[in-house]
């Protein structure tokens, strides 16, 4: 399976006003559903809600498997995508990857469904 790299939120929604006030073309369109399918997976929202309630606002895959209950190469895919999404940002400290929210990357998002 090959996985086409997701245009980083900050970037697709950046460009966008929200839905409300002008007519999006057809490419923000597309890059604003490439994001908002990265976060319509329940296994990925709980992964992000936590990560943004984890100590510090970052989160080892070792401490999510057992929340979500999936196993790690599942929970690894999810992290993935939501990575290439650019909702979270990964480090590495010896053999285990930590994961933390983009600033402002959910708030950019969010900004589009703006109505005022």
């Amino acid at each position: 399976m090959t996985f086409t790299r997701i245009q980083p939120v900050a970037d697709a929604t950046a460009r966008c006003a929200p839905l409300t006030r002008e007519a999006m073309s057809a490419s923000q369109a597309d890059a604003v559903a490439r994001s908002l399918k990265a976060i319509a997976d329940p296994a990925r929202l709980r992964i992000i809600s936590i990560v943004a309630a984890a100590k510090g606002q970052e989160a080892c895959v070792c401490d999510l498997t057992e929340p979500i209950g999936l196993s790690q190469p599942t929970v690894s895919h999810h992290l993935k995508i939501l990575t290439d999404a650019g909702f979270l940002s990964r480090s590495k400290r010896g053999s285990w990857a930590f994961y933390r929210l983009v600033p402002g990357a959910l708030d950019s998002l969010a900004r589009l469904l703006v109505t005022a």
